[in-house]
């Protein structure tokens, strides 16, 4: 049961999943700092030190195995996180305590450990992209023919359909998903630099052998399932890195962000519906509402990861040459929070993506509001091709509309723009046709076409690359 006298944070409690919060638990990150001393013994040994498979056996024995009292009691006495679980780890392999950490600095373990969790973290983000890629996918097929009002500046503009509308949402997420790969192929690990990214320590332990400690770091960073390590840091990777992240995760949410006011407008038009449960309350006071819960909690979330990557612009901006700690306190925070409140977005929008009800009456409801304005000049042009004159035409559908408009605004009445064609006597020509231009189809260019170009030939290749992650869906937990 949750202890209710302290302050517990909703991302954990209530919107992100247990897989992403695994990500950045202590386990996760202990254990790297466990894997790494092992990794960096192991090389060591191999290079010549004196290490023993012995000791290394030890070190392997406990390396999931953190006991995480002794670490606390050894941080309260010597105030370093680093040095406490060195501590520890030594307390259990006893015979490998003289070389746990040999020639490292802190921020082996913590920078090298946190570059691996950020990239886990970011794999998890890819794989729910490109689930919400393949939901809204299905759905724009689905809808690509269904004609709908087009707006611009809000107001209604030329018609276009439902399926070519989320192709607009689609395409945020393309744009998305090609920084995520771009920013993944950037990873690298800080490697094996010592105090201030000289690796002055290692070359001590190698008596001067620079060829060893450039092999020392290779192995390493293979050990740990890399390639790719930064030529030159100071103590730290550049705190760079984890404003790139930022502005990834940032695009993401402005998508989402995007995606979830649009559903709530639709909403409020009664075009488009999130899920709602059977037994979900949308007010503790108006029974009858069906408010877009799920889509205004992106709106909330996704507009606090807008507000991230300033914070990181500024820690990378103030590392004092080779490192200043005014970083260390506000990651911890900072990277976290922006992962766990993307993962609770994508989630969101995955539960959303796959469930939209669309309410075909009442688009053509609206569209049937609004097309006679529309098709005002195909009329007109019909006419003058039946031999009638452009500019007395235009005049008179001028007057036509304004009479319309004002019975719609002013009386609260329908659009009686096409009744009122069908009893002027200049637009007698087109009487017979009128049921045919105004048919919606007519209205939507190239709309279904688009959706099938779009999907065919920049969605359909990211998904077959990524479709052993396909098949997720969203949970909701609150």
């Amino acid at each position: 049961m949750t202890d209710t006298s302290m302050y517990v944070n909703p991302l954990i409690t209530r919107y992100a999943s247990q897989k992403m919060s695994a990500i950045f638990s202590d386990d996760t990150k202990f254990r790297l700092w466990r894997k790494l001393w092992i990794a960096l013994a192991e090389s060591e040994k191999e290079l010549g030190l004196n290490i023993t498979d012995a000791q290394i056996a030890e070190m392997k024995r406990y390396a999931d195995d953190i006991n995480y009292e002794d670490a606390a009691k050894f941080e309260s006495e010597v105030r370093h996180d680093v040095m406490a679980h060195v501590k520890a780890f030594g307390k259990q392999a006893k015979s490998a305590m003289p070389i746990i950490h040999l020639g490292a600095t802190s921020c082996y373990v913590t920078d090298n450990a946190e570059v691996i969790v950020l990239d886990r973290a970011l794999n998890l983000v890819l794989e729910k992209l490109v689930n919400v890629m393949d939901k809204l996918k299905k759905f724009a097929l689905q809808y690509k023919d269904v004609p709908t009002l087009g707006f611009t500046h809000l107001q209604p503009a030329q018609l276009t359909t439902v399926g070519k509308r989320a192709t607009l949402w689609l395409e945020d997420l393309e744009m998305d998903y090609v920084s995520l790969m771009n920013l993944k192929a950037a990873v690298k690990l800080r490697g094996v630099k010592g105090t201030t990214g000289t690796q002055a320590s290692f070359l001590d332990l190698f008596n001067g052998d620079g060829e060893k400690v450039k092999l020392l770091q290779k192995k390493v960073v293979e050990k740990m399932g890399y390639e790719r390590v930064y030529g030159v840091t100071g103590q730290t990777y550049p705190r760079k890195f984890d404003y790139n992240v930022l502005c990834v995760l940032s695009q993401i949410a402005q998508s989402a962000y995007r995606f979830s006011n649009d559903i709530r407008l639709l909403q409020h038009m009664k075009e488009v519906e999130e899920p709602f449960e059977k037994k979900q309350i949308g007010s503790s006071a108006m029974a009858y509402k069906r408010n877009p819960m799920r889509s205004e909690r992106i709106s909330s979330l996704a507009r606090y990861v807008l507000s991230l990557p300033i914070n990181a612009a500024v820690t990378a901006s103030t590392q004092w040459f080779e490192r200043t700690l005014d970083d260390s306190a506000n990651k911890r925070i900072v990277l976290a929070q922006a992962f766990l409140s993307v993962d609770a977005i994508l989630n969101l929008y995955l539960n959303i993506s796959e469930n939209l009800v669309v309410y075909e009456k009442v688009i053509q409801k609206h569209i049937a509001a609004e097309l006679p304005f529309m098709a005002t000049e195909n009329i007109m042009m019909e006419c003058v091709k039946a031999g009638g004159n452009r500019q007395e035409l235009h005049e008179e559908i001028r007057v036509l509309s304004m009479e319309a408009s004002k019975n719609v605004k002013m009386e609260g009445k329908d659009n009686n723009l096409i009744e009122l064609i069908r009893q002027d006597e200049m637009f007698r020509p087109v009487w017979d046709k009128l049921d045919g231009i105004l048919d919606a189809k007519n209205f939507i260019g190239r709309s279904a076409e688009q959706v099938c170009e779009f999907i065919g030939e920049e969605i359909d290749p990211i998904l077959q690359k990524h479709n052993g992650l396909l098949g997720e869906s969203g949970e909701v937990r609150v």
